[in-house]
């Protein structure tokens, strides 16, 4: 356990990055980490589901498959990638493209089944846009931009990840269960904040304690018939009982549906299995990239918030690099397993502020029961049964940490200099109100055909390239904030004191402080020979 100062920016932690709590304890605290994250690992795929027409029975499966993708890609990113307590999980960033790509190919099958033929054309595009974002990464592309960024862009991206959810269903909803949202919300504070020193558990597992409790009392009130069916904060038990034992999860999994693209193969033992081949169309991987494109500057956001509340010093070059690589790599593993993509969760890094749990070693302990877990059908559908009201609660209680520690960064700025607030207040607007706009367009396909009307450079706004790019990074609010952000403090006079980066790179980890992968068995080997 690490042990510090109070004055010092980790006194809160409990558990460092390299700390390994016992093993009981450790299940635990990696439970509450992913339960984090369980509201958007469910949306995405059911989103998905829903808009591929996707048959009922196949839905558990699918989710599974989420599950399973999230804790490989975990146990990937923090073991071989950025080695940062970050959970990789579903991408709201690319659901954009995602849904365009299934509006096209759902409409243009003629054959087949339709939801598979979808499925398969939206592997094949994040499979290609992906490889993109392994060379990215491990080419340096996206670290060589660290010298350019400030604590002034910074602050407002991170900000923004807390932000993004404020208006989401689970919180905003008009007919949403308030009573259970703000006993969940209630209950995490006064774990928390008010309890935390009463004892250790309350300390450590507020998230899974206030999850739980009113998991307890909404599912009693849902039995008792005080919440019916269909209502927000309805607990669907029998949905749970109903569910399959076992589901199987392997690549290139949906070919079982029998539609085009479907190859079989004669293995030993398990005699024919279908596999469903992804298909390639570059329309649909332009559109992904964009995806792609917004998923990295938010893992670039994500990787300094961690890196402040585990109480480590920013990111280094090559930390960032390497980070952005694994999550290229495990996007390709995402779409061969059948999934739609993998990045960092910005979830579980507010709940290391909350519990001050920023061990590497408890995000891989819940990365392995993640995995095993998405093959128990029971457990996906139980995890499905969680209402959105609680979702809500939590949402409310880790992004709003995050928001915080993105503003946390500006104590390093001159703030009493007009560059630097006008800098940050027209990134933080932008970053709300162009999300908003997009959101009123409504789909990548009605903004692609009204940047067509723009006059004499339309026929260029108009391509899907330009278009999709645009739209994706304009529904992302912290790459909108991120982008002003890095454009005016970069071109705007500032002297490097103003901005902040004389006292801020001194917190900055140096290449060296990094340790990939091939270093740590090099280093083993050398041991070895010695």
């Amino acid at each position: 356990m690490v042990v510090t100062d109070d004055s010092s920016p980790s006194s809160f932690v409990q558990y460092g990055i390299d700390d390994k709590p016992p093993l009981p304890t450790a299940l635990l605290l990696g439970a509450q980490h992913y339960l984090t994250m369980v509201g958007a690992n469910i949306a995405v795929p059911l989103i998905l589901a829903g808009a591929l027409g996707m048959p009922a029975d196949v839905i558990p499966r699918f989710v599974g498959t989420f599950f399973v993708v999230s804790g490989i890609a975990t146990l990937m990113q923090t073991t071989f990638g950025n080695r940062y307590p970050i959970v990789q999980g579903a991408p709201f960033s690319m659901l954009a493209p995602a849904l365009a790509v299934i509006g096209v190919a759902t409409a243009a099958d003629q054959s087949g089944v339709a939801w598979q033929s979808a499925l398969l054309q939206l592997q094949g595009a994040i499979i290609v846009a992906a490889v993109v974002e392994v060379f990215v990464g491990y080419f340096g592309l996206l670290g060589r931009l660290r010298k350019f960024i400030s604590p002034v862009v910074i602050a407002p991206t991170i900000a923004l990840i807390g932000l993004s959810l404020f208006n989401a269903p689970q919180v905003a909803s008009a007919t949403n269960n308030w009573w259970l949202l703000g006993l969940t919300l209630a209950l995490i504070v006064l774990f928390s904040q008010y309890l935390d020193t009463a004892h250790p558990a309350f300390k450590l597992f507020p998230v899974l304690l206030g999850v739980i409790v009113s998991y307890v009392v909404a599912a009693g009130l849902s039995v008792a018939g005080v919440i019916a069916p269909g209502a927000a904060g309805y607990v669907n038990l029998q949905a749970v009982i109903e569910a399959p034992a076992l589901m199987p999860i392997y690549p290139l999994q949906w070919g079982f549906a029998g539609g085009a693209g479907t190859t079989t193969v004669s293995l030993p033992v398990v005699g024919s299995v279908a596999f469903g081949i992804p298909q390639f169309t570059t329309s649909f991987i332009i559109g992904m990239l964009a995806g792609v494109a917004a998923s990295m500057v938010e893992s670039f956001g994500d990787y300094h918030a961690v890196a402040r509340l585990s109480g480590v010093g920013a990111p280094s070059e090559r930390r960032i690099n390497h980070g952005i690589g694994m999550e290229g790599a495990m996007n390709v593993f995402s779409a061969v397993m059948g999934g739609s993509g993998s990045t960092s969760y910005s979830e579980n890094i507010g709940a290391i502020g909350l519990t001050g749990v920023a061990s590497r070693y408890v995000v891989q302990v819940g990365a392995v029961v993640m995995l095993v877990m998405g093959f128990v059908g029971y457990f996906g559908q139980l995890i499905a049964t969680i209402p959105d009201p609680i979702v809500g609660g939590l949402y409310v209680a880790m992004f709003g940490q995050i928001v915080a520690v993105g503003l946390s960064n500006l104590k390093y700025v001159d703030l009493d200099s007009s560059r630097n607030v006008f800098i940050v207040g027209v990134a933080m607007f932008a970053g709300l109100a162009v999300p908003a706009y997009m959101g009123n367009v409504g789909s990548a396909a009605a903004f692609r055909e009204g940047m067509r009307q723009v006059a004499l450079v339309g026929p260029v706004l108009g391509t899907q390239l330009v278009a999709d790019t645009v739209f994706v990074i304009g529904s992302t609010g912290m790459a909108v904030g991120g982008l002003i952000a890095f454009f005016f403090d970069n071109t705007i006079a500032g002297t490097r004191a103003e901005r902040g980066l004389e006292e801020w790179e001194d917190t900055v980890e140096d290449d060296d402080d990094f340790e990939s992968a091939l270093d740590r068995f090099r280093g083993d080997e050398s041991a070895t020979a010695d």
